[in-house]
């Protein structure tokens, strides 16, 4: 086993290894294998090492793994390597990762059960896959159903598709979405809705069939042959259904967590309902039947709706309600009977108590006797040749009996329903065809394995045989038709197998031949099989511990049988006279159910029973035969019935679904390995696989081989011959040459040989990526070199220029320090010696100082000393001295007092005598002579003093007069002093009081400087509180004024982002209702076609038509507009006939219509004016009710400007009443041909009345216009002088400034601003200070007395200054006023001569100039207004521009009203004035006398007929209209006659028709002829619809003739795009605003059919051109295919390309270019042609995992460019096609974005807007990497996507809606083609044609 691959075993090859746990592990080989090796170095993911060891014997080695570009490949045979590894890690990786659970596998359809809801079912998916092949899209069920359908319908051959699987896998789901898939794709031929029924049969199958087992909560209990019935046409006409193996022991017992039949609990869940009151039912768990398993509910199923459902379809297949309520009474009854409990009467017999309630119940249903039913439920009769003995059963035995006949009714009741289901499906029609969907069970194996299982193994072995069979033989199909030598393929045949069950002594015949034994028992059987076959056949086998078990080899596993109950369960009897009961039961339904049974109960009794029954259903068609077929056994029956089922199905061909349960606990994605590979290998997948790998599984066209190899050849071997040139590298690559065979058209390979190319091509791509690498790399490494060598030369001149300057500046450091050293050296040695010598001197100075001063201080102390001492002894000296002269002087003072004592005693004595005198006289003369001496000496002084005194005389002369004068000053200063002597006491009292007047104001001071520092500190604190609530208020204001603009931006955004969504939901809402419009014209369509088809059938099928107008759908709309019109005609001529008699004056009478018409029209005008003014008014008031105050003026106006319009309106309303009255009257009194001569009153009345009502007209516009402005303009100066003069509030101040009362009521304020009020005291009078003011010499002493002198001094200065300041303000702003009143003045004069030239200019134009005068008057006031407005006030500017724009619109309108008017005016004036020429003219030849001249001239007269010059219109006869038609339409060729001519001709040609019939007001003619020209566009439609060029001709030529209709109407919206000479061609009498309509219903139609016709041909071309060819040849390589080949991207003979699309739409585009389509038409068809390429391409991507690569979104942006190339060079950029690509250009940029980090996440969910979540996450989980270069994308990445997109609000639908049609508008496109101008080719064989 793979050593023909040992040479792959190399290094970090990776191979496959069993495992225990996850059946299969991958691992990584550590080193080289060699061939004498007996072990393998391997490394598992984990990291971990392993020796695996290779069985000596055979070598074989482990199967490689295949490459990571193979794995998750929709077909397992793709995969290089086959095996059982490779296919389970396939399935795992598709299942898990990519949420796929659709595999191929060859023919096989492995289907995975996801046990969840997936959205993969829709009628977008059946759409998608219908009509494509097979290989080309995903695997689906829905790809398998298509593929039978359309083998069916291609070879006309019955189909079959066979779905299997055990329980829980899935299979009736599949069945169900195939048989939903025909039903939606095929539909039904009649109309009974057969593909309805079909699927309602589900619903009551399941109820009846399917249960909840511990595997499935659904699980079919039985098998089922499906055959869908098709007529010649394909279409379903009815279907049939076949049974098998219904299981009916479920009925009876349930296992623990299962439930019984559906239809059980349903009824249970419905017991309340009024209907099943009879049947006496409860809760489920009330019932024997129902209460075994425990578990009675399944999660998210409601049996009680569950009921409903199936009710409903039982009404669909027409099982009336009594029928239902009968099989509901059965159903009940069974339950019941399992209620009845049986009781022992003894060991060997049993009874049932009398009145049992439930079998009371269970008999009342039934309709039979209690008595007969309880005696036959605890007896049994036995029959003999010559007797019949009844014999009572044990309690076990009775009830066995019990369930042996609840099931034996349930299987009629079964059987029944499937009979009536198959009745209700049949159908009468022949059937051609039929597809077959079987739904079986699959290969099944448990502990215990009974009777049950052997039949579904057998049953299973038969259709593996068949399978492998069809295998085998489409291998040799394959090989035969590609002429490879056929080798038979050894694959395993289980013959032998079928052999040993079905052959003679095989299984089932020694077990019937033991059932018809009387004591045959299984122990004797088994022993008969062991006896027969053990030892004799390979797959027989005995159980070791055994003896009641037998072993058989299945094709999928060997299973064990335990033989106990297989001949009970193989004869399924039922007790007979239960059966005689039930068939004498009053019960019709029940009656019915037992009308064919056959006595099958047996002679000896039932046996006990065993775990589970089977019932088969008999074929039908043996129906007649004897009873003894009824007497056939169980096994027998079924082989028989096998037997049938495999004829049919090799009567078909198969189709085969493997359906597969991933694990057995029903968790969502969870996939079991064990589980998987037992089912694989027992539904025959692997088998599959096995015949696969025999033979040559991996084959490649030549082509796809060429092109995904080409790397391995080289230039020398690529032949021009593709089969040549594979042959000759497949020759040098691979050198054994049985690996390959060369058929026609493909290579075949043998299986792990596209590994191997794959290898050489990966190591090819491998050293070419190094090459590349290698070069790259060298190159960078290489500019890298030469960048570092530049660089290192660069820093090596910088660094060594660096250490050069670093040397030079060394050695400069060096010098310098040298230099330095030397300097600081001879510094520090100068300094030493200078300290040293400054010490040395220092100190001598010190010492000698020291020395010096202690000589000096010894020196000072002695002398101190010395001093001290004459000092004290001076002192000591004078103290003796002073005491001692004291002494003395005392002591002489004493002597001397006391002799002078002594002598006064003598001298008072002596002068009483005379001895006194003489003593005296005694000494006088020696006092003379001392005297004389002493006159002498004094005279000597005296003339010495004298002479002193001399000089002392002048000096004191000098002195004295200054003394004098000093004197005299001092008197003054006495006199001063005098006199401020009395000061200082008033002085001193002031200063007294002014102390205490001091001491008052210090503590008043002392108070007022607290109270300011007080009130300072609160003011500061106020003012900082104020700076701060100010700062907070201006943060306020400016966030408030941010969150204003914000808000009002935010507002803004809103505003225009609700105006922009309600514009879109409009938009939407408009084309919703215009597709809805659109669709049910395409109804209306294809009902009509369908009712020509049915009258053409009608007309064949009838012999002789039946005389008598035929009605036509078609023209329904427009002949309820020709009624509607006519209705209209007829009530006016029936009013007009009751006043005036129309036979005397027809003319005039036509006249007389038209006028009445025309107040008609100005009634309706009006009343259509005020029903738009309150609609205004009231869109106003809600609009606008927030500022009504602003623009409440300018409404003002307005109300003014509509109320002045409505009585314009009402006042011209009744002036022509009044002239219609008049004309009445004057037409009244005259008579016929008199009434029209040119004096008559009538013609005078007329011409005046028309005149006057023109001039009438004229002038009140120009009033209402020039009144409307004039109001306008001054109301605005009104408004705008009011703002400009506001009031001056200063102005009289200003005049009484100087008044004293103005200067003292400024110093009290001033005061009172400067003191406290709290201390302020008593201010001075104003009098006494004006008067001290005004004094002549005021005391300023006693004006300053109070200290406020200073006061009123600073107080008159700052008044003085606010004076002065307001002052200087005021007559700033009195000059301004007085300058902007001047410049008002003046341009008050401007405006008014400006309105006055203005005025005279427009009295002097016509009226049509004057209103266009007076309107640019308005708008350029306005304006001006305007930006004035700007300039003042941007919020008011914002505001008068809304009400200028509003104004401006409202003028428009009212302009265009006005202009509308005028021109109807004046077209009716025309027309007055022609008819009243034709009755001057007619007047004039009928009244002219013999002898009056005819050639007098008339002036009134000569009115010019304008439509003998008038060119546009072409005349034909009545009978000539069925021949233009038929030219012009029916046998037109776009291809021949039509190239020619102009565009839009046939229209052009059918609107001068029409004008002509217009002209002579002959509306049967206008009406045939739109109705006739619609009809055959119409026909020639259906006869030539799938023709492009036809279907564009008549679009284009059907929206011109709309165009004309439009342009000629009259009608002011299309008739401002014309000409003056194209106004004059419009239509005059009849308004087709209804034939529109019919056009535009018309237009719509071709439209659709255009766009089919489009898509039919474009959808061939686009999966192949955008999708699946190579635009860009060699980006994207094409990966092995499996046996499903895909459509080939090479680009052959036949295959469609981007260039064939490009073609196609070059092609689209000239021929509605050559046909004159309108350009916005053309637009809207593009953008619908790149919508279907867009949608198409994008579903195919999402459903073609292939097409999901990096490289083929390359391709998909490339060819998406191409198309946009295209869009701009055909200018049809701006059409929106662009946009509908989008989805498709998003999808492709995600295939190639980075898909790893939440960064590319964030990327992807914001780039990818434009897709859905559901569309992205299908993407990802698609991606598949082409080459081993790539990655695959995670789980967690995709798990990451989902969560961020999770919000998203989105429609969960996965596939766009190819479907879809854009709804169409035909905007107007006016013809500058002149009418007068067209020429009629003769080609068209016009010729009866004339030009008028």
């Amino acid at each position: 086993m793979n050593q023909e691959l040992h040479f792959m075993y190399l290094k970090y090859a990776r191979v496959w290894i069993p495992d225990a746990e996850d059946v299969w592990k991958s691992a990584e080989l550590a080193k080289d294998y060699k061939q004498k090796d007996t072990a393998l170095h391997l490394q598992l993911e984990d990291g971990t090492t392993l020796q695996y060891k290779l069985d000596p014997k055979t070598k074989n080695l482990p199967h490689l793994r295949n490459p990571d570009i193979l794995v998750g490949e929709n077909d397992l045979t793709a995969l290089s390597y086959l095996h059982e590894p490779a296919v389970l890690h396939n399935l795992k990786v598709r299942f898990i990762d990519s949420k796929l659970i659709y595999t191929y596998c060859g023919i096989v359809l492995v289907a995975i059960n996801p046990y969840e809801t997936l959205p993969i079912y829709g009628s977008d998916i059946i759409n998608a896959y219908s009509g494509q092949n097979m290989g080309d899209m995903d695997p689906h069920i829905f790809a398998v159903a298509e593929e039978a359908y359309k083998q069916m319908a291609r070879d006309e051959r019955n189909q079959s598709i066979i779905v299997s699987g055990e329980s829980g896998a899935g299979k009736t789901v599949s069945a169900k979405y195939a048989m939903r898939y025909f039903a939606t794709v095929s539909g039904s031929a009649s109309e009974a809705n057969v593909e309805e029924k079909v699927l309602a049969s589900n619903p009551i199958m399941e109820a009846i069939g399917n249960a909840k087992t511990t595997r499935n909560d659904n699980s079919s209990r039985f098998g089922k042959y499906i055959e869908i019935g098709f007529d010649k046409r394909y279409h379903i006409i009815g279907a049939n259904m076949r049974t098998y193996l219904l299981e009916k022991s479920r009925v009876v017992f349930q296992a623990d967590e299962e439930r019984n039949y559906h239809i059980f609990y349903q009824l249970c869940g419905s017991a309340n309902l009024p209907d099943f009151k009879d049947l006496k039912l409860a809760r489920a768990d009330n019932f024997h039947y129902t209460n075994q398993g425990r578990n009675l509910i399944i999660d998210g199923v409601e049996d009680a709706k569950e009921m409903l459902t199936t009710r409903n379809a039982f009404s669909l297949l027409g099982i009336n309600e009594s029928y239902q309520m009968g099989l509901f009474k059965v159903l009940a009854a069974i339950l019941h009977l399992g209620n009845v409990e049986v009781k022992d009467r003894d060991s060997d017999s049993s009874s049932i108590p009398p009145n049992n309630k439930h079998l009371t119940v269970f008999c009342d249903l039934m309709g039979v006797t209690y008595q007969d039913m309880s005696h036959w439920l605890c007896h049994k009769k036995l029959k003999t040749a010559t007797e019949t003995y009844i014999k009572p059963v044990p309690k076990l035995q009775a009830i066995n009996a019990r369930d042996a006949l609840a099931k034996h009714i349930y299987a009629k009741l079964f059987t029944w329903i499937v009979d009536h289901v198959n009745e209700s499906l049949h159908s009468t029609v022949k059937q051609h065809s039929f597809i077959g969907v079987l739904d079986i069970y699959g290969f099944e194996t448990f502990e215990i394995n009974s009777f049950e299982q052997f039949c579904i193994n057998y049953a299973n072995e038969k259709l593996q045989q068949q399978f492998n069979m069809h295998v085998f033989k489409l291998e040799q199909e394959e090989y035969m038709k590609e002429q490879i030598p056929w080798t038979l393929i050894d694959f395993y045949d289980n013959q032998p197998c079928i052999n040993l069950i079905e052959a003679k002594m095989g299984v089932l015949d020694l077990l019937d031949e033991e059932c018809k034994m009387p004591k045959g028992s299984d122990e004797s059987w088994a022993q008969k099989l062991y006896n027969t076959h053990l030892k004799k056949c390979a797959l027989f086998e005995k159980p070791r511990m055994s003896n009641k078990a037998f072993i058989i080899q299945h094709f999928a596993d060997k299973v064990e049988y335990q033989c106990e109950g297989f001949l009970e369960k193989n004869k399924d009897t039922v007790n007979e006279e239960q059966i005689h009961v039930l068939k004498a039961s009053k019960f019709d339904l029940l009656v019915e159910l037992f009308q064919d049974d056959e006595k099958t109960s047996s002679p000896t009794g039932p046996p006990p029973g065993g775990r589970t029954r089977l019932s088969v259903k008999p074929d039908k068609s043996r129906g007649g035969q004897s009873s003894k077929e009824h007497k056939k056994t169980v096994g027998l029956q079924f082989r028989n019935s096998l037997q049938l089922l495999m004829e049919t199905l090799n009567a078909t061909t198969p189709h085969y679904v493997r359906c597969i349960k991933p694990n057995d606990f029903k968790f969502p994605f969870t996939f079991d390995p064990k589980r998987a590979v037992q089912q694989l290998r027992a539904c025959g997948v692997l088998e599959t696989i096995r015949i696969s790998a025999a033979g040559f599984p991996s084959r490649w066209t030549y082509q796809e081989f060429f092109s995904r190899y080409r790397v391995l050849m080289k230039q020398k071997d690529v032949l021009t011959d593709k089969k040549l040139t594979c042959k000759n590298v497949l020759e040098r690559l691979v050198q054994d040459p049985d690996k390959y065979q060369f058929g026609k058209t493909k290579i075949f390979f043998r299986a792990g040989q596209v590994a191997y190319l794959e290898k050489l091509r990966a190591d090819k791509l491998r050293a070419a990526c190094i090459r590349i690498q290698k070069t790259i790399r060298c190159w960078l490494a290489r500019k890298k070199y030469l960048r570092m060598k530049k660089a290192a030369i660069t820093i090596q001149r910088r660094v060594r220029g660096y250490q050069a300057r670093c040397l030079a500046k060394f050695l400069r450091r060096t010098r310098a320090a040298i230099i330095i050293q030397k300097c600081q050296r001879m510094y520090v040695a100068r300094e030493l010696y200078r300290r040293k010598r400054a010490a040395a001197i220092a100190l001598q100075c010190l010492l000698r100082a020291y020395m010096a001063r202690q000589l000096y201080q010894a020196l000072l102390r002695e002398h101190k000393a010395i001093i001290i001492q004459k000092w004290v002894r001076g002192w000591l000296a004078r103290q003796w001295f002073k005491r001692s002269l004291a002494a003395i002087v005392y002591l002489q003072c004493c002597v001397r007092r006391m002799k002078a004592k002594r002598e006064l005693k003598k001298l008072k004595i002596e002068a009483r005598s005379v001895e006194h005198f003489k003593k005296l006289n005694i000494g006088m003369e020696n006092k003379i002579m001392q005297l004389q001496r002493k006159v002498d000496e004094q005279s000597k002084e005296n003339k010495s003093l004298s002479e002193r005194l001399t000089g002392l005389e002048n000096t004191y002369t000098i002195e004295g007069e200054r003394l004098r004068g000093e004197l005299a000053r001092l008197r003054g200063f006495e006199e001063e002093a005098k006199s401020n002597a009395s000061r200082v006491v008033s002085l001193l009292e002031e200063l007294v009081r002014l102390r205490k007047e001091l001491e008052a104001t210090q503590s008043e001071k002392k108070v007022i400087e607290d109270w300011a520092d007080k009130y300072r500190n609160e003011m500061e604190a106020m003012v900082a509180e104020l700076k701060e609530q100010n700062n907070l208020l201006k943060s306020e204001k400016n966030n408030l004024n941010r969150l204003i603009q914000e808000q009002d931006q935010v507002m803004t955004d809103k505003m225009q982002k609700a105006l922009a969504e309600q514009t879109k939901e409009l938009e939407n809402d408009l084309n919703e209702e215009r597709t809805r419009y659109q669709n049910l014209l395409s109804e209306h369509l294809r009902l009509e076609e369908r009712y020509d088809d049915l009258k053409e059938e009608i007309t064949l099928t009838v012999a002789v038509p039946k005389p008598g107008h035929r009605r036509t759908d078609s023209t329904h709309s427009s002949n309820e507009s020709e009624c509607t019109y006519n209705s209209e005609i007829a009530e006016s001529e029936e009013s007009s006939r009751g006043r005036e008699d129309v036979t005397k004056a027809p003319l005039d009478m036509s006249l007389f219509l038209k006028l009445q018409k025309r107040v008609t029209e100005l009634e309706q005008e009006k009343q259509s004016l005020q029903n738009e003014l309150d609609r205004k008014d009231e869109q106003f008031q809600r609009a606008r009710a927030r500022d009504e105050e602003e623009h409440k003026k300018s409404r003002g106006a307005e109300l003014e400007y509509e109320s002045l319009k409505r009585q314009e309106l009402e006042s011209e309303n009744k002036k022509l009443k009044h002239d219609l009255n008049q004309i009445r009257q004057s037409m009244s009194g005259i008579a016929g041909a008199s009434s029209a001569a040119p004096g008559s009153p009538a013609y005078k009345v007329l011409l005046d009345q028309l005149n006057a009502s023109n001039e009438e007209l004229e002038v009140r516009k120009e009033e209402v216009l020039i009144l409307r402005s004039q109001l306008v303009s001054q109301k605005e100066a009104r408004q705008h002088k009011d703002t400009m003069t506001e009031p001056m509030p200063y102005t009289e101040e200003l005049k009484n400034m100087k008044d004293a009362e103005e200067i003292t009521q400024a110093y009290l304020t001033l005061k009172e601003t400067n003191r406290s009020p709290k201390f302020l005291r008593e201010p001075i009078e104003a009098n006494d200070l004006m008067s001290r003011l005004r004094s002549p010499a005021p005391d300023y002493h006693q004006l300053n007395e109070d200290g406020e002198l200073w006061l009123v001094y600073e107080g008159l200065k700052e008044t003085n200054r606010l004076l002065e300041s307001q002052m200087q303000s005021q007559r700033r702003s009195h000059d301004n006023l007085v300058e902007s009143l001047r410049g008002e003045l003046q341009s008050l004069k401007e405006e008014n001569n400006r309105q006055q030239q203005l005025l005279a200019q427009n009295l002097q134009l016509p009226p049509e100039a004057r209103i266009e005068a007076s309107l640019q008057h308005e708008i350029t006031r306005l304006t001006n207004e305007n930006l004035d407005m700007n300039a003042d006030d941007p919020s008011k500017y914002r505001e008068s521009r809304l009400l200028v724009l509003r104004r401006m619109i409202d003028l428009m309108e009212q302009l265009e009203k006005q202009d509308k008017t005028v021109r109807k005016l004046k077209k009716q004036l025309k027309v007055f004035a022609k008819k009243i020429g034709e009755l001057e003219v007619g007047g004039q030849v009928e009244n002219i006398s013999p002898g009056q001249t005819v050639d007098e001239p008339i002036r009134p007269v000569n009115i010019p007929r304008k439509e003998k010059d008038f060119q546009g219109m072409l005349e034909y006869k009545k009978d000539d209209e069925l021949k233009l038609v038929k030219n012009l339409i029916l046998e037109l060729k776009p291809r021949g006659v039509a190239v020619n001519m102009i565009p839009g001709l046939p229209a052009y040609i059918l609107f001068m028709c029409l004008r002509h019939a217009d002209y002579l007001n002959d509306d049967q003619k206008v009406r045939t002829l739109l109705t006739s020209s619609i009809n055959s566009i119409k026909k020639i439609l259906k006869k030539r619809g799938d023709d492009f060029e036809t279907v564009s001709f008549w679009l284009s030529n059907t929206c011109r003739f709309l165009h004309c209709l439009k342009q000629y109407s009259g009608e002011e919206a299309f008739t401002k795009y014309n000409t003056n000479k194209q106004n004059d061609h419009c239509l005059n009498n009849f308004d087709l605003a209804e034939y529109r309509q019919v056009l535009s219903d018309l237009a719509i139609q071709i439209y659709q059919q255009l766009i089919k016709c489009m898509e039919n041909i474009l959808q061939p071309m686009i999966v192949s051109g955008m999708l699946e060819h190579e635009t860009i040849q060699g980006v994207s390589g094409v990966k092995p295919t499996g046996l499903r080949k895909r459509t080939s991207s090479i680009a052959d003979e036949g295959t469609y390309t981007l260039d064939s699309i490009l073609r196609q739409l070059n092609s689209f585009h000239s021929i509605m270019c050559q046909h004159g389509t309108d350009p916005e038409l053309m637009k809207q068809v593009v953008r619908q042609q790149f919508y279907i390429i867009g949608a198409v391409t994008l579903n195919n991507l999402l459903l073609r995992k292939d097409m999901c690569s990096w490289s083929k979104g390359m391709q998909i942006r490339y060819n998406v460019s191409q198309l946009e190339e295209w869009l701009r060079d055909k200018n049809l950029m701006n059409c929106g096609a662009k946009e509908t690509l989008e989805p498709l250009i998003q999808a492709a940029q995600l295939l190639q974005v980075k898909k790893k980090t939440d960064e590319d996440a964030e990327a992807i969910c914001s780039m990818c807007h434009a897709l859905t979540t559901s569309q992205i996450v299908k993407v990802l989980n698609l991606y598949t990497p082409v080459n081993e270069f790539e990655e695959r994308v995670s789980v967690t990445f995709i798990r990451t996507i989902q969560t961020r997109l999770r919000d998203r609000k989105e429609s969960p639908q996965l596939l766009m809606d190819t479907k879809l049609i854009y709804p169409v508008t035909f905007p107007f496109n006016p013809s500058s083609l002149a009418l007068e101008t067209i020429q009629i080719p003769g080609s068209l064989n016009l010729g009866f044609l004339t030009r008028v």
